[in-house]
């Protein structure tokens, strides 16, 4: 079995901007990462404008990157014969930030699920329903709670427990979570981050969990990636990270939370940064260089490496180079 289920290598993703689209920026800027098939939650956290979406959009072969390499079970992801490809739809699924946007309110909400168990499964109409409820048991519902009613019936943390079973269906290997908890309220959005975790723990299943808000992050990550302008700025465990952080931005991003000393005490109402600013995506050394406290003239011109600070600790800083 290959190391990891999804592994990227110096992806890049270009879009234009200005009046004709002609010049360029890099929404996502030679980013490196590996999600093992070791079960644990993976973190892509930082502000909003900082690439996570499109980061997700090229693992889920939603996005196709300019540059770099996405592999799946160690196979070029825009490569993968007809076979493979099904079984990454089959390994890899999604669960989006807005689940009112998952349904159509036309169709009564059994049936999405119904086809997705016919899609990936082989079976009678008795065993394909046998699977879809078992996937609603996981998320703490049944169909007949759900059987016969459309979306705007169910609550908001109804319809995204819905939307987590109809991933749950083909029996997935890794979860790609974008937001899936900044449109529900403080209740709801521990109970869905609790079945994120039981997937973890109990079902062995990986989580990638996108999001611009660090409690929810150190309440069920394990390994985190801070990202700002397309970059990886810094990564590691999340409990390294986040009780010893080391870019500046990742200290500037714990700073806007409140003491984090209990799990419990951390989930608070998400943060909200600046606005995107075009001139920091399109800089050539340190994208955090506006802002920083420590930028040099080194830092506006040349990008910095990745440094091994301690132990599976790393971050992309000038002021880290000679010290590890």
């Amino acid at each position: 079995m290959y190391e990891f289920i999804i592994e990227l290598k110096n992806v890049s993703k270009y879009y234009g901007y200005g009046l004709l689209g002609i010049s360029r920026f890099a929404a996502v800027d030679d980013v490196s990462l590996g999600i093992s098939n070791k079960p644990l939650i993976n973190v892509i956290a930082g502000e909003s404008g900082s690439g996570k979406t499109t980061l997700a959009k090229i693992i889920l072969r939603i996005v196709k990157p300019d540059k770099g390499q996405v592999l799946f079970n160690g196979k070029d992801l825009w490569r993968l014969n007809r076979k493979d490809l099904d079984e990454f739809y089959k390994s890899v699924q999604p669960i989006f930030q807005d689940p009112y946007d998952s349904f159509n309110p036309y169709e009564k909400l059994e049936i999405p699920l119904l086809k997705t168990a016919k899609k990936f499964l082989n079976g009678n109409d008795k065993e394909i329903i046998a699977v879809v409820e078992k996937a609603l048991e996981v998320v703490g519902l049944s169909f007949d709670m759900i059987k016969g009613k459309r979306k705007d019936e169910l609550s908001g943390g109804q319809l995204q427990r819905v939307a987590i079973a109809r991933a749950l269906i083909p029996s997935p290997k890794l979860l790609v979570a974008d937001e899936p908890v900044s449109m529900l309220d403080a209740t709801l959005r521990a109970n869905i981050l609790n079945i994120f975790k039981e997937l973890k723990d109990r079902r062995g299943i990986n989580i990638l969990y996108i999001t611009h808000d660090l409690a929810t992050a150190y309440y069920i990550g394990d390994y985190i990636y801070i990202m700002f302008r397309g970059t990886i700025v810094e990564h590691g465990p999340i409990e390294k990270v986040l009780s010893e952080p080391l870019h500046p931005y990742t200290r500037t991003l714990i700073d806007a939370l409140p003491s984090y000393e209990k799990r419990e005490r951390f989930i608070k109402e998400p943060i909200e940064l600046k606005e995107t600013e075009l001139k920091e995506f399109l800089l050539r050394g340190c994208k955090y260089y506006y802002r920083c406290p420590y930028a040099t003239k080194k830092c506006f011109e040349e990008k910095p490496p990745y440094i091994e600070a301690s132990p599976n600790h790393y971050v992309m800083c000038w002021r880290y180079v000679g010290s590890s």
